[in-house]
């Protein structure tokens, strides 16, 4: 799996994921660190990558202005980072990298929601 990390996402968290093995990017590493929210949306579905944030916003891109690129929305602390952990890797266990491509899935420390996008917002 490929994902496009937002500057908010803890080292902790970009390191877990890399254990994984998947292909990690955090958006610093490609100079977008100062970049508006939009164009991290078609920054990660150009380079055909998940978004992983930590910020709320990204729901409202995604839904109410149709930008279509799969997000996973961490609800994360410091003290729920291993509970978050444990839902990550269920959730990247549970659904291909495809399936993920095309939702919004918001990861908490007791569980997490999976919704589609809507078929708007996934033109390439």
């Amino acid at each position: 799996m490929k994902f496009l990390l937002d500057q908010d996402v803890y080292a902790v968290t970009a390191r877990f994921l890399s254990s994984l093995g998947p292909d990690v990017v955090p958006v610093s590493h490609i100079g977008l660190s100062q970049a508006r929210d939009e164009d991290l949306l078609k920054t990660a579905q150009e380079q055909n990558r998940i978004f992983v944030t930590r910020e709320r916003d990204f729901g409202n891109l995604v839904f109410v202005k149709a930008l279509g690129a799969g997000v996973l929305y961490l609800r994360i602390s410091p003290s729920t980072q291993n509970a978050v952990h444990n839902e990550l890797e269920r959730v990247l266990n549970t659904y291909p990298e495809e399936e993920l491509k095309k939702a919004f899935v918001v990861i908490e420390p007791d569980g997490y929601r999976f919704r589609r996008l809507p078929k708007e917002g996934l033109k390439h």
